[in-house]
């Protein structure tokens, strides 16, 4: 029977009210628009989002206030106009903020059929935990993406349209030779079973391309590059991340696996130290103590801190972990070494191990503040540095 979509929003979405809306790339995008209309005619409406690659139907202006944590390309005009505000968030704190301040009164998302019940598609994240806090589910049953998600049980939902859309495409970008000279460096620090986590680029798809020894994977999102590894037969156990994002490709190899969970399982530093990791995530900057950029203020590009300090952080404190940003000398002609940040600070120096550019590796750990600035500079020529006294290494020495 045909359900009547917005009639049943305009029951649920109320003057004032705060709604969650799922993200990722099985976001419900089919009632963006009748979202909107419900949120103009009741007056008032919050609403909190997360990575959307798709937002052209949604009419953000309809909206009292919107909070983005991770506004990515699609968002940034909104933020720089205005539109959107954006607030710097680890995934990690986002089942407290929505257990508190930015409790949901309504939660719209994805859902397919299983065998379980209605659960989430390409995506848990921190979909989950604003289904548990919110006072009502509403979601649209999609079929067409794929039986991914593990963890408990959604609750009640109320279906409020259906479809038979998949998962949004995102090809990753080519790699290219920098990525590639740096992915080249990465790989030696991967040993045969550890696990690893990787950030979304070019630098990540470089990284596992260049593996040759089999890896497990704990990451924020699985791409087609972890299909590569599986076919490779270099994928050790389940993987586990939190978005799916790529091609048709990773999405059908996806279907029936339990591959994805919400933020406060594959976000949880302290799960995460005991996997004796290695993170490997990228940076806009760092400057000369060690200290990393990676979002900027509205106006900007703004890009969102996601997952990025949550892995640093566990990473640097596993026994026998590594916690590696990995950057480029320059961008745009410009270096990405500073002496000190321009940005807001998004990682601290306290949880940087390792720096990796095309031009080497910069081991940190147990460094002081001038040293540190010492060994940096030899990564990033560009910015004046090359100081042949300054420490150096190719494969960095594993905690113990």
């Amino acid at each position: 029977m045909a359900v009547d979509t917005p009639h049943v929003l305009d029951r649920w979405i109320r003057p004032g009210c705060t709604v969650a809306l799922g993200d990722g790339a099985g976001s419900p995008t089919g009632i963006y628009a009748d979202l909107a209309a419900a949120a103009r005619s009741a007056g008032g409406v919050r609403l909190i989002l997360g990575w959307c690659p798709e937002v052209a139907m949604l009419d953000l202006s309809a909206f009292a206030d919107v909070r983005v944590f991770m506004p990515g390309h699609e968002l940034r005009p909104y933020v720089a106009a205005g539109t959107a505000h954006y607030v710097p968030v680890w995934l990690s704190q986002l089942p407290g903020l929505l257990a508190g301040v930015w409790r949901p009164d309504v939660v719209v998302m994805s859902v397919r059929e299983t065998d379980r019940g209605l659960r989430l598609g390409s995506e848990a994240s921190w979909i989950q935990a604003a289904a548990r806090a919110a006072g009502a589910r509403l979601a649209v049953l999609d079929n067409a993406l794929p039986d991914a998600t593990r963890g408990p049980s959604l609750g009640e939902v109320i279906v409020v349209a259906e479809t038979e859309r998949p998962p949004v495409e995102l090809p990753s970008r080519s790699i290219d030779p920098v990525s590639a000279e740096i992915g080249d460096r990465l790989a030696a620090l991967a040993e045969p079973g550890r696990a690893v986590q990787f950030g979304p680029g070019p630098i990540a798809e470089a990284f596992l391309a260049a593996l040759e020894v089999p890896v497990r994977v704990e990451s924020g999102i699985l791409t087609d590059a972890v299909v590569d590894l599986d076919d490779r037969g270099l994928l050790a156990g389940v993987p586990l991340g939190t978005y799916l994002s790529g091609t048709r490709r990773v999405y059908d190899w996806a279907d029936g696996r339990a591959v994805l969970d919400g933020v406060e399982v594959t976000h949880d530093p302290s799960r995460l130290a005991d996997l004796d990791l290695l993170a490997i995530n990228s940076a806009l900057q760092i400057d000369e103590l060690g200290q990393v950029a990676l979002d900027q203020p509205a106006g900007g590009r703004v890009a969102g801190i996601g997952g990025h300090t949550d892995y640093a952080s566990a990473a640097s404190r596993s026994a026998d972990g590594l916690s590696v940003i990995a950057l480029p000398a320059t961008r745009r002609g410009r270096p990405t070494l500073v002496e000190r940040l321009t940005l807001p600070v998004s990682t601290p120096r306290s949880v940087v191990d390792v720096v990796v550019t095309e031009h080497g590796m910069a081991d940190l750990r147990g460094l002081t503040d001038a040293e540190c600035a010492v060994a940096l500079r030899r990564l990033f020529p560009e910015a004046g540095g090359r100081d042949e006294d300054a420490p150096t290494l190719d494969a960095p020495e594993p905690r113990q």
